[in-house]
């Protein structure tokens, strides 16, 4: 295993991303690494402007939310103070909740999925994950589980969205198989399950 990994984690809306990467986190950190975990939409100024989209609070095409998505990611990756590659020069193992898959799924169901790639290649040229790892759940229970936890729901949270979503994550992986490292978890098991599933896959990585 390298001494410091760039790892993104991936799974539509209630899949319980955010949960492994807290898990996946305490996990390397015990292992010795410096770990930086990190999310998208970030909560930076054009990651502000993109929550307020998804919240319904301003409109935006589609081509536009994938646009600025983009430029998001484009400052995750290289701002001067917190983005990715200098955590990766500073010898941080990275973890991301969400990072160019979720563009591929989210967008391309909205859009050409090539044209979506192709964007977002620049990304893949400056920082590829050492592993993606998708949390697969039927989207009937990450709908269930959004409405048990939350008061109102985001742009793409309907339960016809995520199944859409689920299939073009799918397509995606087919695509790039032979370019990234890809790994498929079920989702639909206890937390630490996952987690410990999770940190095999990236301990061989």
């Amino acid at each position: 295993m390298k001494q410091n990994l760039f790892i993104a984690l991936e799974g539509i809306d209630g899949s319980g991303k955010s949960t492994q990467v807290k898990m996946l986190s305490e996990k390397m950190t015990a292992a010795g690494h410096k770990v930086y975990a990190t999310f998208e939409p970030t909560d930076g100024m054009i990651g502000a402007v993109l929550r307020k989209i998804l919240k319904g609070q301003i409109k935006a095409d589609h081509r536009v939310i994938a646009g600025l998505f983009l430029a998001d990611r484009l400052d995750h990756l290289l701002n001067e103070e917190t983005g990715i590659v200098k955590k990766m020069q500073e010898g941080y193992t990275v973890i991301t909740d969400r990072y160019y898959f979720s563009s591929y799924a989210y967008h391309g169901t909205h859009m050409d999925m090539d044209w979506v790639i192709e964007a977002n290649k620049m990304c893949a040229q400056i920082l590829k994950p050492d592993l993606n790892i998708f949390i697969d759940v039927p989207p009937d229970i990450c709908m269930q589980r959004i409405n048990a936890g939350r008061e109102s729901t985001e742009l793409f949270e309907t339960l016809e969205s995520l199944k859409n979503v689920r299939k073009k994550y799918f397509e995606a992986f087919d695509k790039l198989r032979d370019k990234e490292a890809i790994f498929i978890t079920d989702g639909n098991r206890t937390a630490q399950a996952i987690a410990d599933d999770i940190h095999q896959a990236v301990m061989l990585s």
